[in-house]
């Protein structure tokens, strides 16, 4: 077993982490622990913003305009 810490949180966090726990625990039919539910939060913690792809999509000013109009008129629907 690898070294273990131990850590302080909130009551308020802890009790959402339990609560993160029983979700886990009914989609992977079967008992998890605090770890495994850290385990399965971290990466989500790591993923890309939309924002981190501003700027990414090189488009003409055709291609502008086209989805302009095209959200203009889903917005009337």
């Amino acid at each position: 077993m690898e070294d273990a810490k131990t850590i302080t949180i909130s009551p308020r966090i802890y009790a959402e982490l339990n609560a993160f726990m029983g979700i886990l625990s009914d989609r992977l039919k079967r008992r998890v622990s605090i770890d495994d539910a850290l385990e399965n939060l971290l990466p989500r913690a790591h993923r890309n913003k939309p924002s981190d792809f501003a700027g990414a999509w090189v488009m003409s000013d055709e291609e502008e305009e086209e989805i302009k109009k095209s959200l203009k008129e889903l917005w009337r629907r």
